[in-house]
């Protein structure tokens, strides 16, 4: 079984193709968004996973982790408990809860599994969400880019004519820009760019220190520094946001040492504090139209994707950006995983789906460090020669031409990045080859380097020497393939974990909820909650499943009222 899993930074999400249509998958509480955030329990070791790790991240700071998509790629450690995890680990430990609520859900093992991409994330990053997938027991044989999953759930390989759509795709922590053109059946992807720092996490910051810098100026230095008051503020700042999409204004609280602390803020105001934030979506829109050769008025649509497109301050910068409304029919948290499900469809080959052709494009220009020389003679090294440039349409083979500087070389080092900058230093280095040289005449040395990029994202590198007709080849494959003994390790020791189980997730969630609101609250309230969560644990202890669901829904209502409903 093939399933498609969008593995966002906020939340996550499993879906599949059958009985000829896209359906998204429930996970244990009945919700078809599982937040992105692990949990391990300081007193067990059991680790968590979803929501019930999230209601844990103001209460347990130095025991949960979110937002870690972040940091795919990079070489950062994040401390949980007795161990430390990369990103890649702790998005394998989500993926893994997807995997078993779909196994759950189907009734039948799921071995491979579509998982979508950012389409600007990086050659490091796509093989980190890779190994991530294989971390968890699936076969990973195709990542999506999102903006690209979300065409599929909008239903564009369905439409006859032929019509031109740019995907604005903002979610908890990238941003994404894609055009895309449908013709004869063909979905070609012309362009696409973005920022991998930028989405619903920057605009809380703005909040954050809003809040910090008013409301919470009677807080000391030393207490600012408290973990734990820094994720109070956080998710005070998320919730408030969220408030902002329905209401023209709203408040933002936390209690800090028995003491209430607020900031109303209108949504003038937050459009104001983000302004940076909001220019700086409009400079990924202007570059994928300018590298098509398009105006913004030949576009059939505007397909919002991703939770922060719900916030009006977004959806006003959109409208002003086009001239023209977006559109709106498909449910932006969930368009990436429907589209993944829909890849899935394809990949298994569903009769229900009719042929599509899918075309791509390569994010990043890929290419090689050169030496240029200046006036004066001076050697100039570190620059950046571009071989296959962004939003070349792959697979894609190109070729260019080098040749040593100096006579009598007797090698050539040929350093491969990925990136747009002039300087290789702001690029992203994928790896180098060297190349023995006769050591004669500088021109004895040119050499054709081919650059061979395929759908995946896997870069073949071939040089040869043009006098010699000697040959070397590189490719560029993902780093733990080379190792697969600690590949496996790693593998077993994230399987070694003890995870509490699915069907105790409703107890986990409610408790870490309860206790939450408790740290919130003052006064009677907190007498009142304290005394519901001692009931609720009784309750629990007594191991008799219809009173424990009876209690669950009892407890629910209770920090419904004090807090609103959960928020996914």
């Amino acid at each position: 079984m093939i399933i498609g899993i969008d593995l966002g930074t906020t939340n996550s999400a499993v879906g599949v193709f059958r009985n000829g249509k896209a359906e998204l998958i429930p996970n244990s509480l009945g919700h078809v968004l599982t937040p992105s955030a692990v949990s391990v329990d300081e007193t067990s070791g059991e680790v968590m996973v979803g929501l019930a790790a999230r209601e844990r991240q103001s209460t347990h700071p130095r025991h949960t982790a979110t937002a870690f998509k972040r940091y795919m790629g990079a070489n950062r450690a994040t401390p949980l408990g007795k161990r430390d995890f990369t990103a890649e680990e702790l998005s394998a430990l989500v993926l893994g809860r997807l995997k078993a609520d779909a196994e759950a859900y189907l009734g039948e093992p799921v071995t491979e599994a579509v998982i979508t991409v950012p389409a600007y994330f990086n050659d490091k990053q796509r093989k980190a969400t890779r190994r991530a997938g294989e971390l968890a027991g699936l076969r990973v044989e195709r990542l999506l880019n999102e903006p690209t999953a979300a065409a599929l759930a909008y239903g564009i390989h369905e439409l006859g004519n032929e019509s031109r759509f740019l995907v604005f795709d903002l979610g908890g922590g990238t941003f994404d820009v894609s055009v895309l053109e449908i013709f004869e059946g063909v979905i070609e992807v012309r362009a696409s760019t973005g920022d991998n720092r930028l989405g619903g996490e920057d605009f809380n910051d703005v909040l954050i220190e809003e809040f910090r810098r008013t409301a919470g100026k009677d807080i000391s230095e030393k207490d600012r520094a408290d973990p734990t008051l820094r994720e109070r503020i956080r998710v005070a700042a998320e919730r408030t946001r969220r408030a902002l999409t329905e209401g023209s204004s709203a408040t933002m609280s936390i209690v800090w040492k028995d003491q209430a602390i607020e900031r109303q803020i209108s949504t003038e105001e937050f459009e104001i504090l983000c302004t940076g934030l909001l220019n700086r979506l409009r400079d990924p829109v202007l570059r994928s139209l300018r590298d098509v050769g398009i105006r913004s008025e030949d576009l059939s649509e505007i397909i919002l994707v991703g939770g922060s497109t719900r916030m009006p301050v977004v959806r006003k910068a959109i409208t002003r950006m086009f001239g023209r409304f977006p559109a709106n029919a498909v449910n932006p948290d969930e368009a990436v995983a429907l589209g993944a499900a829909v890849q899935a469809g394809l990949k298994s080959r569903d009769v229900a789906l009719k042929e599509v052709v899918m075309t791509d494009v390569c994010p990043y220009s890929l290419g090689v460090e050169v030496a240029e020389r200046g006036p004066g003679g001076r050697i100039i090294d570190g620059i950046f020669s571009p071989i296959i440039e962004r939003n070349t349409v792959i697979p894609a083979s190109r070729t260019q031409n080098y040749a040593p500087m100096r006579d009598h070389q007797r090698e050539l080092i040929l350093r491969i990045y990925q990136g747009e900058s002039r300087h290789v230093v702001d690029n992203v280095h994928l790896g180098e080859i060297k190349v023995p040289l006769a050591g004669g005449r500088a021109e004895d040395g040119a050499t054709d380097v081919r650059f061979t990029y395929d759908i995946n994202g896997l870069l073949e590198v071939d040089v040869t020497v043009m006098k010699t007709g000697e040959t070397r080849q590189l490719m560029i494959v993902d780093d733990d393939v080379a190792a697969a003994p600690d590949f496996e390790k790693r593998r077993a020791a994230l399987a070694a974990l003890k995870q509490h189980p699915r069907d105790s997730d409703a107890v986990k969630t409610v408790l870490a909820r309860g206790h939450r609101c408790y740290e919130d609250a003052l006064g009677e309230t907190r007498q009142f909650l304290g005394d519901q969560i001692t009931r609720f644990e009784l309750v629990v202890e007594g191991q008799d499943p219809r009173e424990i669901e009876h209690a669950i829904g009892q407890l629910t209502t209770v920090l419904d009222q004090f807090e609103g409903q959960t928020w996914l």
